[in-house]
């Protein structure tokens, strides 16, 4: 290489550069030896940390986290399944929704539900209603007046749930 194709470093960094190579020339073999060993010490560290630490955790982490992903598929499979078999049910009349949801509420007992059926839609307001009521009377709702919800304000309590839930029958929204 010539003069004109080197690449110059600014005065600054060159004089340090100067100054680092005339210390390590001073040293002694054994000290250069240490300095060299803590070097590679220190950048082996160094690898280990920025890329191979990473790699092997991410490496360690990935089979319980496949299975959680594999878990999350077959229940958005089997969601999705449902879906395509509601969708393929046929619809029921207004006569038969009104009467499945009365036969559904009935069972949850005068005091604990009271229906209001208007239109396309039906108002439950319960009052002490445990969760596994709750949910098979959603179930019969849904299977036997194809009733979705589509409102609900309840809270829950000792006593169970109390509120309202509004639901749309048929293909209404």
């Amino acid at each position: 290489m010539n003069d004109k194709t080197k690449l110059s470093l600014p005065p600054a960094m060159a004089a340090a550069r100067t100054q680092a190579q005339d210390r390590w020339r001073a040293l002694a073999p054994r000290e250069r030896l240490i300095a060299t060993i803590a070097l590679v010490l220190i950048g082996v560290g160094l690898v280990w940390s920025v890329a191979v630490q990473p790699a092997w955790r991410t490496i360690g982490e990935a089979p319980a986290q496949i299975d959680r992903l594999d878990a999350q598929l077959q229940a958005m499979q089997r969601m999705a399944a449902e879906t395509r078999e509601l969708r393929g049910v046929s619809p029921v009349g207004p006569a038969q929704a009104h009467d499945a949801l009365r036969s559904a509420t009935e069972r949850l007992g005068a005091e604990k539900a009271r229906l209001s059926l208007q239109g396309d839609r039906a108002t439950l307001t319960l009052t002490g209603v445990t969760g596994e009521q709750l949910s098979h009377w959603l179930g019969e709702a849904r299977s036997g007046a194809r009733a979705r919800p589509v409102e609900a304000q309840l809270t829950r309590s000792a006593g169970g749930y109390a509120g309202t839930l509004i639901v749309a029958l048929g293909g209404t929204n």
